[in-house]
C-alpha cells in the first residue's frame, strides 16, 4: 500500500467527522498494540494486566479507584472473534445510525449504552446469589454497538437488510432474536453471562434513547452549542443555497427522529438520498 492510500484511510476513519470509524480505528489499534505488546510479557500477563486494571469490574467496591473503566473496558477485546463480529456489527449498524441521525446522538447512545451495560452487568451480578461479584469483569464494545443496533431497530423497525442464507430481513426481528440470545445467554451455566447482561443494557438504552427522542427529548441536546450570532454581508446567493439545503435535510433529520423514515414523502426521501451522494 503507498503513501496515498494509507493515508486515505487514515483521513477517512480519524477526520471523516464519522464517530463509528473513529471508534472501529480506536479499537483496531488498541487490538493491534495489546497483541505486540502480549509478545513481551509472560503467557496471561497480557490479560491479567487488562483484567486487573483496564476492565469494569462488577465489584462496587473497586469503582472509586477503577472509575475509569467505565471508558476503557470498551475498547478491549478477548480475541480475534470478539472485535472482529464487534466492529463488523458496529461498521454496518453504526454507518445506518448516522443515515438518518446525527453524529452527536450517536455518541450519547454509544456511550449510554456502554455505562448502561457496565451497570446492568454490575447490578445482577451482585444481586444473584449464584453469581460472584468479586471476581467479575466485563470488557469489550459490545453493548455499545448492541445500543446503536437496538436504537436504530427503533427508529426504522421495518428496515430491512440482507443476510446471507436468509435474504431480507427486517431490522425489528433481528434486533428480536439478538435480545432472545442473550435472555438465554443469562441463564445459569452459560459461557457469558456477563456479556448477555451488558448487551441488554444497551439494548434497552438504545430503545429509551430512540422513544424519548420521538417524543420531544433529545438527550444529546447538551452536546449542542450555542449560536453565536455575527452579522456579515454575505453578496454570494449561492452560499443561501447552501444554508437553506442544510435547513432542509436537518428538518428532514428531525422529522425521521420523530415519526421514522416510512413517514418521509417521496420528495423529501429524494433529497436525503441526493444529500447522502454530496
Amino acid at each position: 500500500m503507498n503513501n496515498n492510500g494509507f493515508k486515505e484511510i487514515t483521513d477517512k476513519v480519524f477526520k471523516s467527522g464519522n464517530p463509528a470509524m473513529l471508534y472501529i480505528g480506536i479499537n483496531v489499534i488498541v487490538f493491534l498494540l495489546v497483541g505486540i505488546g502480549s509478545l513481551f510479557l509472560a503467557r496471561g500477563l497480557g490479560d491479567d494486566l487488562i483484567r486487573q486494571y483496564l476492565a469494569f469490574p462488577a465489584d462496587f467496591s473497586q469503582w472509586p479507584v477503577r472509575f475509569y473503566t467505565f471508558v476503557t473496558y470498551v475498547f478491549f477485546h478477548k480475541g480475534l472473534f470478539h472485535i472482529l463480529f464487534n466492529l463488523l456489527w458496529l461498521y454496518w449498524m453504526g454507518n445506518l445510525f448516522l443515515d438518518f441521525l446525527k453524529p452527536r446522538q450517536f455518541q450519547v447512545v454509544y456511550w449510554g449504552g456502554a455505562i448502561a451495560g457496565a451497570l446492568a452487568f454490575a447490578l445482577i451480578y451482585n444481586l444473584s446469589p449464584q453469581l460472584n461479584a468479586g471476581g467479575a469483569t466485563l470488557i469489550g464494545a459490545s453493548a455499545a454497538v448492541m445500543a446503536i443496533f437496538s436504537a436504530v431497530a427503533t427508529l426504522v423497525p421495518n428496515y430491512s437488510i440482507r443476510l446471507l442464507l436468509f435474504g431480507d430481513v427486517k431490522l425489528k426481528y433481528l434486533l428480536l432474536v439478538y435480545i432472545l440470545i442473550d435472555i438465554v445467554g443469562t441463564s445459569p451455566g452459560s459461557g457469558n453471562i456477563g456479556g448477555s447482561l451488558a448487551h441488554l443494557g444497551g439494548a434497552l438504552f438504545g430503545f429509551v434513547f430512540i422513544k424519548l427522542l420521538q417524543n420531544g427529548t433529545d438527550l444529546s441536546n447538551f452536546l449542542v452549542k450555542k449560536p453565536t450570532l455575527k452579522v456579515i454581508k454575505n453578496n454570494a446567493p449561492k452560499k443561501k443555497t447552501v444554508v437553506s439545503n442544510q435547513a432542509e435535510i436537518d428538518a428532514i433529520l428531525d422529522k425521521i427522529s420523530k415519526s421514522g423514515y416510512d413517514k418521509l414523502t417521496t420528495k423529501e426521501k429524494q433529497i436525503l438520498f441526493d444529500a447522502s451522494k454530496n
